[in-house]
């Protein structure tokens, strides 16, 4: 059994196992006295799950965090395109989380967040007038990512929760997908004003010279296909948009190139 953001609970031959955040185990009554020793060090800059076995604590699991290749080139993009504030959001240890957050250029680090925690990070930072995008892609993320102006999933073996609780899915995990979703966004924006610009000029002079009686029928019904098709060609710019991206691993690649079908959380404002 899994308790959101806190461990998980199991019965292995007989025997009762947790395994989680020191608090929770205290909570659930374990004897945590192998804290207690004072040969035992914490280790710094892992996140520490405990194992409790029977209620008593044999042991602890060291998990270390590791940025990607692209983090820190994907959150300076994220910078050039206008993001002011790059908060980091993660359920790790406060020392963990510093790290990373130095070496990705975070503006700020929330740690040791638990799932409804990170839901009042995302409507404090509304409540000040933000526009807030949510990243992320776990069971944990889901309600801060339906909670948020836009919802970004990453990557489509992302959890279901996630990606249905998202505005947008993204096919794969190359962070560098985050500047280019924004850049074609305001790409998009771009011609769909540019189409319509167009459109009410096109057809405010063409009606001007029917009304002129300088137009014939036959004429007019060309020129009418002449603007439908260069409002499509104008779209069709978008297609080759962001070719110059290229994914990281064989399995990237991979998962880019397939069709799209259906489909640590940072909080952007």
């Amino acid at each position: 059994e899994e308790v959101a953001g806190l461990g998980v609970s199991a019965r292995l031959n007989g025997d009762e196992v947790w395994v989680g955040r020191s608090t929770w185990l205290r909570e659930r009554g374990a004897d945590m006295s192998l804290l207690a020793n004072p040969d035992y060090q914490e280790p710094e800059g892992l996140s520490t799950l405990y194992v409790v076995k029977n209620r008593r604590c044999i042991g602890w699991i060291g998990l270390e965090d590791r940025t990607r290749p692209e983090a820190r080139a994907a959150l300076d993009g994220l910078r050039e395109v206008g993001v002011r504030v790059l908060t980091m959001v993660t359920g790790d240890r406060a020392s963990v989380a510093r790290r990373v957050g130095r070496e990705m250029g975070c503006t700020d680090v929330r740690a040791e967040v638990l799932p409804h925690q990170k839901l009042e990070l995302v409507d404090q930072l509304k409540a000040r007038g933000h526009r807030v995008a949510v990243v992320g892609d776990g069971v944990n993320d889901a309600p801060a990512l339906a909670a948020g102006h836009l919802g970004i999933a990453m990557g489509a073996a992302g959890s279901d929760v996630a990606i249905h609780s998202a505005s947008i899915a993204l096919m794969n995990n190359d962070l560098r997908r985050l500047p280019f979703l924004i850049r074609l966004s305001r790409a998009t924006t771009r011609v769909i004003w540019q189409n319509l610009l167009f459109g009410v000029a096109y057809i405010v002079a063409l009606e001007t010279i029917a009304v002129m009686g300088y137009l014939p029928a036959m004429l007019a019904a060309i020129l009418h296909t002449v603007a439908s098709a260069i409002v499509i060609f104008n779209s069709a710019r978008l297609v080759r948009f962001g070719e110059h991206l290229e994914s990281h691993s064989p399995a990237g690649r991979e998962t880019a190139a397939r069709p799209a079908g259906p489909t640590p959380a940072p909080a952007l404002a």
